[in-house]
């Protein structure tokens, strides 16, 4: 029997083909966005603390309290928003299962959810599965900055959700303080319910500030704010997560989250409560960390053919292969991979419509530098 499918136009993510494929060609990988480096020494030391001391059964559903005190007691210090740690902050299974969960316990069947695209390819079938409809805003094809009135025209009676991500997947844009105020103005009035995706929080160069959600009250009302320990901790393999919302939204998440995930690794939840509590220098001190990594690779791909766009944030470099190949990004990507031995990711999946001619590839930088020097030692012979 063939089962009807709910999700038709999904396959597997383009992270999963290119991933295989590396391992394929022996290519060095920097499609996917993982670190091939250690976890701080400290967090691996509390996670086998916490196991040795039967920390093993489950947590409570909405996390452990030692993990969402001091979440929220960051949150304090970081954004100056104070939030309850027992009704507006849980736990998840990764952003991932934060955003799932949060499209699936707000949005209705036929309405409306506006998403910037190029956007991480993980929203559209959650929208799909609660019986909303997508509806696509192009960013800027060449800064990725957004288009206000673009947003402001694609508002209808029926939108229920707009989706923002800063820093941005892929392309590492970052929201100013101007787009948040035309924002503010635009959701003004309005009953649109904000996800903001905000994983790579603490990954912004060059002295900017991350303009979290969380920093304005007018906004925080409405916003359900998703964060990654994976990111933030390099560890992507803990898959952990959690998102900040008011207490009327995070009760809603949570009726979903609990059929779902219900909760997560215990262990890595006292392990990381300890982490933020007592080592707040790691997270500061993270943009400059990654800062320098972009600044050597960026200076090593100068030495190509590739041309490196701007990266505010994130661990992401996009670079434009024009000066190479005309080939559509998903093709020139596969060869590059096959028969380059560098894997990266194409911009096209992250659109429902890629703008014509765009020839740009993702490469990830959260790497050690022997990955990256392996990698652009290929590059550079192309």
């Amino acid at each position: 029997m063939q089962p009807t499918t709910k999700l038709p136009k999904v396959g597997t993510t383009i992270f999963t083909v290119m991933s295989q494929l590396a391992v394929e060609h022996q290519a060095v990988n920097l499609g996917q966005g993982f670190p091939d480096f250690s976890v701080p020494v400290f967090l691996v030391e509390a996670l086998g603390r916490a196991v040795r001391e039967g920390k093993n059964q489950y947590a409570p559903m909405t996390g452990i309290p030692a993990l969402r005190q001091a979440i929220a007691a960051k949150t304090a210090r970081c954004y100056g928003r104070v939030v309850n740690a027992d009704s507006e902050i849980t736990v998840t299974g990764g952003g991932s299962e934060a955003i799932f969960d949060a499209l699936l316990a707000l949005v209705r069947s036929g309405d409306e959810v506006i998403v910037l695209d190029p956007c991480y390819d993980c929203y559209e079938p959650a929208i799909d599965l609660a019986g909303a409809r997508a509806v696509h805003v192009p960013l800027d094809p060449v800064d990725f900055s957004v288009d206000w009135e673009k947003v402001r025209v694609a508002i209808s009676p029926r939108t229920r959700m707009l989706m923002i991500n800063t820093p941005h997947n892929p392309s590492g844009a970052m929201f100013t303080a101007d787009d948040v105020a035309t924002l503010t103005g635009l959701l003004r009035g309005t009953d649109i319910i904000l996800l903001s995706d905000e994983v790579y929080e603490h990954i912004v160069f060059d002295g900017r500030r991350h303009e979290s959600m969380l920093r304005y009250p007018e906004l925080a009302e409405r916003t359900v704010v998703v964060s990654s320990f994976g990111k933030t901790y390099h560890c992507t393999g803990w898959k952990m997560g959690y998102c900040i919302a008011p207490s009327a939204l995070s009760a809603e998440i949570r009726k979903v989250h609990q059929y779902n995930n219900f909760c997560n690794f215990a262990p890595a939840q006292w392990a990381f409560a300890e982490m933020i509590e007592q080592h707040p220098e790691h997270y500061e001190g993270l943009g400059e960390f990654y800062e320098s990594k972009r600044d050597r690779f960026r200076a090593q791909l100068e030495g190509t053919h590739f041309q490196p766009l701007p990266v505010p944030g994130g661990y992401f470099q996009l670079v434009n292969y024009s000066a190479i190949s005309d080939l559509p990004d998903a093709e020139f990507c596969r060869w590059l991979t096959t028969e380059k031995g560098v894997a990266a990711i194409p911009l096209s999946p992250f659109y429902e419509s890629p703008p014509a001619g765009q020839r740009l590839a993702r490469l990830c930088f959260a790497k050690n530098e022997s990955t990256l020097d392996a990698a652009i030692e290929r590059l550079a012979r192309i």
